[in-house]
């Protein structure tokens, strides 16, 4: 007898399916980044579980259009807005959007990012700006902005 036939007792039990619940129903989410990658992925989870949806994105303007219309077909209300979160004045006016379509931020999800793929050598100081602008100046930005929605503390 090998191990798998010992082993079988051990299998999981077919799990029912169930459709998701509006665990986030009239709560408002950012995702910065949302048009590609894993920001695209947690903004329809995001949706998935009833939550509005800001769709933020600095390019890939289709991408992130196609993903507030896929919300609009579920029934979930989203809105995508064009922001370089690393320009103090975009992610203010991203913000200010945020603010007169929703009226408040109950959830952030800062993914946004780049990459400039080169060897050190060959990488310019634009770039690296570019990566730091993007990563580091564009974290503070949203999450200090994101600071103005927290309840006060006593």
């Amino acid at each position: 007898m090998n191990l798998t036939d010992q082993m079988d007792y051990l299998r999981k039990p077919d799990a029912p399916k169930c459709p998701p619940q509006a665990w986030l129903a009239r709560q408002t989410a950012l995702v910065t980044g949302a048009s590609s990658g894993i920001g695209q992925r947690i903004a329809i989870a995001l949706g998935a579980y009833g939550a509005n949806v800001i769709v933020n994105y600095a390019s890939f303007k289709e991408k992130a259009r196609d993903l507030v219309s896929s919300f609009f077909r579920k029934g979930a209300r989203a809105i995508d807005v064009k922001a370089d979160v690393s320009s103090e004045e975009e992610a203010e006016s991203m913000y200010g959007t945020l603010l007169a379509e929703f009226g408040t931020l109950d959830i952030l999800v800062s993914s946004a990012g780049v990459q400039q793929d080169a060897a050190i050598d060959q990488l310019t100081l634009a770039q690296w700006h570019k990566v730091i602008g993007v990563s580091l100046i564009g974290e503070f930005l949203t999450l200090s902005m994101a600071a103005y929605f927290r309840d006060p503390v006593e």
